[in-house]
């Protein structure tokens, strides 16, 4: 078991000097600490013309435990080893503490630090922290741990009175100051720093480069973010190191766990070499899908001077970009849009003189609509969401979407379940409303960068998006190319198209399948999906496309138990006996789907029964689909927004009923 215990920062109002000469009162004893019964010193070693001063000691410390326990562990004392290193020239004095006795069955490890405040150089900054690990203490684990957490609890509460009373001690003696450490004249002078591009960041941090570059950090944050910053120059193939800007960010993201953000750092830079992403920038080229079809792009810089991106997501055709580039081409593109991210701010931050540290996003989902669904797209959102949020930890740092329809609902019930909470606690929605709308947005974007799409006076070079046309698409790099078998069968005349009886088909029975499939349907055919479900309440979804003449589609639940089919030129509706509104129903109308449209559709499964996709080709058609069953228990979305929708860039389709 481990157990790790942190104090807050103290701060001591006096010059890190003085404190220094009060701390070495404390040595070989103290009577505040009846504890520590000695110290003995075992190595002393002072360095760099007396700048640093590294010392061990060997301590000897009363076992604070009841009488039976001690009889039982056999001692009534433990020995303790603490290293100090004192560095006076950056006013600084580490110490690290370690168990000797037991430490086959227990290690404690105790990390303290006292430095100059880093906003004012006449006081003084301490901080603590320890780990507890009780591998085996002849069973009495527990009792250990009980009695490690109130030593801690007792010795952290009791180091400032400590320090206090030595240095009332140092002002009864007439000694209220000593002067900083100075090199001594004859000491040789340091070498030539490098040039500032390739300098470590291995100096404490000041209180100006904190305000100009970091903004506001508490002691402890910038202890921990020099902790995370050195323990970085034990990495033997860093190429180079993180600016602090960067430190930051991954160690606000793990909630300033040091240990995690080092890992999640370490990850992210193997990540950055792997696949050249510091050569992106100069490297990537926009494909030309991306410059005629891809609706987002930077637009000048809110209230707070972050950079601001805009996506006009319900403009955009999810669809015809990943069918043209590909996930990995997607992926790329978001990644050359942070990396671009990353250089605004910087470029933002100098030139403000302040500290920006992240971008805003405006998203505009005007025009979005059930085609916006399509599963590929959104497991294609969602690996992006991953990698970014792996990667550019806390580079977001306001995000409006603004213009959300009644469908967002379902899109944000599926995306946000993948979003960090801190990340999705940065997310402001704004409704069609565009009155409402513009007034919420003046509260973070100036009224003359407003974009003349939503009513403001500025335009935007972001390009509007649209259908990206089939030409480019490379359906290989999506498409299941799983061999459909379709026989031949008789002509059908189209006004019999309503009529589901006694037709020839491509039976495909139900398999979870993640990207598109195409079928050839020859005229009189048809195709269709029996889904078995046993989940009231999931929701089916689909979403496909017609090429060379209409498809006619209908929705039907089936009541009675099929039969598997082994003639995949039979339909369900020639089995005998199969009689609408007596053992299948008409769940949805049948739709009358014409060349080149798209249509998305979502219907609740209510019931524990099977649901009969059904497309009919009059006279023959290719037929790209797929489809979805979101779980109940998944799904928490608004069922009233969920209909059946064709593509908000084609022509309106007929519904009839038949």
């Amino acid at each position: 078991m481990v157990q790790k215990f942190q104090s807050p920062v103290r701060v001591y109002k006096y010059p890190f000097e003085l404190v220094m000469k009060a701390y070495e009162r404390r040595f070989p004893t103290c009577p505040q600490m009846p504890i520590v019964l000695d110290c003995q010193i075992i190595k002393d070693e002072t360095l760099e013309n007396g700048a640093k001063r590294n010392t061990s000691r060997r301590c000897k410390l009363a076992v604070e435990a009841p009488y039976i326990f001690k009889k039982l562990i056999g001692v009534d004392f433990v020995f303790f080893v603490q290293h100090n290193y004192l560095d006076m020239n950056s006013r600084t004095l580490c110490i690290e503490a370690v168990n000797e006795s037991f430490s086959s069955r227990i290690e404690i490890f105790e990390r303290c630090r006292y430095y100059a405040h880093p906003d004012n150089a006449e006081w003084t900054c301490f901080d603590q922290t320890a780990t507890l690990d009780i591998k085996n203490f002849f069973g009495f684990e527990h009792s250990m741990e009980k009695m490690g957490m109130k030593q801690y609890t007792q010795t952290t509460l009791k180091g400032k009175e400590i320090i206090e009373f030595f240095i009332s001690q140092l002002r009864e003696e007439g000694i209220t100051h000593v002067d900083r450490w100075t090199p001594p004249p004859d000491a040789p002078k340091s070498p030539i720093l490098e040039p500032a591009a390739e300098q470590h960041h291995d100096i404490l941090l000041d209180g100006d480069f904190i305000a100009r570059s970091l903004g506001q950090l508490s002691p402890m944050q910038e202890s921990k973010l020099l902790e995370l910053r050195k323990m970085l120059d034990g990495v033997d193939d860093l190429e180079r190191v993180p600016s602090y800007q960067t430190i930051l960010r991954f160690l606000a993201a793990r909630d300033w766990h040091v240990s995690q953000a080092f890992s999640m750092l370490c990850d992210s830079l193997r990540w950055r070499r792997e696949h050249r992403i510091d050569s992106l920038l100069e490297e990537y080229s926009k494909p030309a899908v991306v410059v005629e079809h891809f609706p987002g792009g930077w637009h000048h810089q809110d209230k707070d001077g972050r950079p601001v991106y805009i996506l006009r997501l319900g403009h955009m055709d999810v669809k015809g970009l990943l069918k043209s580039l590909g996930m990995e081409g997607l992926l790329r593109l978001a990644l050359h849009i942070c990396e671009e991210g990353i250089q605004k701010i910087n470029e933002s931050a100098e030139r403000l003189e302040k500290p920006i540290l992240n971008w805003s996003l405006l998203v505009d989902l005007e025009g979005l609509s059930m085609r916006h669904l399509w599963r590929p797209g959104i497991k294609a959102l969602l690996y992006i969401i991953e990698t970014v949020e792996r990667n550019y930890p806390e580079t977001m740092g306001r995000v409006l979407v603004v213009r959300a329809p009644r469908v967002f609902p379902i899109a944000w019930t599926i995306v946000s379940a993948f979003i960090d909470e801190h990340t999705r606690s940065k997310f402001l929605f704004y409704g069609p409303d565009c009155a409402h709308m513009k007034e919420g947005l003046s509260q973070y974007l100036d009224e003359e960068i407003v974009p003349d799409f939503l009513g403001g006076p500025c335009k935007t070079m972001i390009h509007e998006g649209g259908l990206v046309p089939k030409t480019l698409y490379k359906m290989s790099s999506l498409e299941d190319h799983d061999d459909e078998t379709n026989a031949d069968g008789p002509a059908q005349s189209s006004d019999e198209a309503s009529i589901p009886s006694k037709r020839l088909s491509a039976v495909h029975q139900h398999e979870h399948r993640n990207l598109y499939k195409t079928i050839e349907l020859k005229a009189g055919f048809t195709h269709e999906l029996l889904i078995r479900n046993d989940d009231p309440k999931s929701v089916l979804t689909w979403d496909f496309d017609v090429l060379r003449n209409d498809l006619h589609f209908t929705l039907y639940r089936v009541t009675q138990e099929l039969p598997e089919k082994s003639d995949a030129a039979v339909s369900y509706f020639d089995l005998t006996e199969f009689v609408e509104g007596v053992n299948y129903f008409r769940e949805e109308p049948t739709l009358i789907c014409r060349h080149k449209e798209s249509v998305q559709g979502s219907h609740v499964m209510h019931h524990n029964d099977s649901y009969l996709m059904h497309w009919f080709s009059p006279s023959g058609a290719q037929l790209n689909f797929f489809y979805e069953v979101l779980s109940s228990v998944n799904y928490r979305g608004s069922m009233t927004s969920l209909q059946s929708a064709f593509s908000s860039n084609s022509s309106a389709a007929s519904s009839i009923h038949s």
